[in-house]
């Protein structure tokens, strides 16, 4: 029974899906992208001590994902109910975090309580992050996974480039985060982001069909999947590590007075470059995936996100800037498609929110971990040591390619080794 529940609405259950897809990007363009500059150059932490805002509250959805949610999840199996509380958790968490950090004139205390504050609603968000993970497999066959999650990332990207752009004019206009403007409209859209979940199934295995999950389970006894889901993961920390290692610092690199030096408009415009790639690309990735195979397709996305790193690193030219913009977003939803295909195909049924979670984890903790351990820390000692500014964050990009490339050789190793033995099977 390899095919979609026919009690679940196709049309109904897909216009949830893309709402809540769009609104959450909505959020996330709108708030991340302008975070960093002002933890940066208004309340004055740090490079290292700015990647903190994405480090430690990812360490926290991490662990609640893995070992709170997932598990739960799973016992459940109630993915709606779950995706649902934890928007409404993190939209009240989010207004207080900006009452808390805006009562402390001390700038730098005012940073830390966003950090801290960050690590608590990501405690509770996790719980909607793991079920959104696990609901897609629990509705849709492994041959269409990839085709929705491409449709799903470029209807994010269409949600991504407005909450950029209106977070864009917020900010060049003085409605940035310290009287809350920015804080409260990223609250308001976590409220109607659960709306469209009411027109979405519950999910769980319930909800598959017997013949589905036995089909998982015995598709999971060849080639000791356990190995080869461990080496996928491995390759996937590696990439996704290098790949984001420069996404608390990206905005901060083009608004160097000594640099590119362009404002909150012009951010917005390289930034949507991204999300226009995505929304554009996003469609194709699921054909793209089918093609070629997934392994082959995620070989792709991690080369133009090399490719991209490199533009980026070497370059003084602001088209060349847009260029490495869209390739960062084509690679994006490239990765993103067909590694979760590859990964829902290892992981058994009844285990899925479970090991979605690990899977997860290579995502989330790159976002931050990866610029506290890589780029924060060689920016700021190559910022002491004497070098230019321009140069010391030039070098973050090239080592967040060298790490990608890594995970590349992994990947392709892999590829090989599985190769005839999925001849033989």
């Amino acid at each position: 029974m390899d095919s979609i529940n026919p009690k679940i609405s196709l049309k109904s259950t897909f216009l949830g899906l893309s709402s809540f897809q769009m609104l959450a990007m909505f959020r996330r363009g709108l708030f991340y992208t302008y975070l960093s500059i002002y933890m940066r150059d208004f309340l004055l932490l740090s490079v290292t001590e700015t990647t903190l805002y994405a480090t430690l509250p990812m360490l926290m959805s991490v662990i609640f994902q893995n070992f709170v949610w997932g598990p739960l999840s799973d016992r459940f199996q109630k993915r709606r109910t779950f995706i649902i509380l934890g928007e409404i958790l993190a939209g009240m968490g989010t207004i207080i975090v900006w009452f808390v950090h805006s009562i402390f004139s001390n700038l730098l205390i005012a940073g830390y309580v966003i950090i801290v504050g960050l690590m608590c609603i990501e405690a509770f968000w996790s719980m909607s992050n793991i079920s959104w993970s696990a609901l897609i497999s629990d509705i849709y066959p492994s041959k269409e996974r990839s085709k929705i999650m491409g449709q799903l990332t470029s209807v994010g990207g269409f949600g991504r480039i407005i909450g950029i752009s209106i977070g864009g004019i917020l900010y060049n206009n003085g409605f940035g985060f310290r009287d809350g403007p920015l804080f409260f409209v990223a609250s308001l859209v976590m409220f109607m982001s659960s709306i469209p979940m009411i027109f979405t199934p519950e999910g769980g295995i319930k909800n598959i069909g017997k013949i589905e999950i036995e089909n998982n389970e015995n598709t999971s006894q060849n080639f000791n999947l356990k190995t080869v889901f461990i080496v996928f993961i491995i390759a996937l920390t590696f990439i996704n590590f290098g790949r984001n290692s420069i996404a608390t610092i990206y905005s901060q690199y083009l608004i160097l007075d000594t640099g590119f030096a362009v404002d909150s408009i012009l951010l917005s415009y390289i930034a949507n470059t991204r999300s226009v790639a995505v929304l554009t690309i996003g469609f194709l990735a699921g054909t793209l995936s089918k093609k070629f195979g997934h392994a082959r397709a995620l070989i792709l996305g991690v080369s133009l996100s090399i490719l991209a790193l490199i533009i980026t690193g070497l370059t003084d030219n602001l088209i060349l800037i847009f260029v490495g913009s869209f390739f960062m977003g084509t690679s994006e939803v490239i990765i993103f498609a067909a590694s979760y295909v590859i990964a829902s195909n290892l992981i058994p049924s009844k285990s899925r929110a479970k090991l979605f979670g690990v899977y997860n984890t290579t995502f989330f903790l790159s976002w931050g971990l990866a610029g506290t351990f890589i780029s924060g820390p060689l920016i700021d000692f190559l910022l002491n040591s004497g070098f230019e500014e321009v140069i010391s964050y030039q070098a973050a990009f090239i080592v967040g390619a060298l790490v990608t490339g890594i995970g590349l050789v992994i990947l392709v190793g892999l590829e090989i080794w599985l190769k005839p033995r999925s001849a033989k099977k």
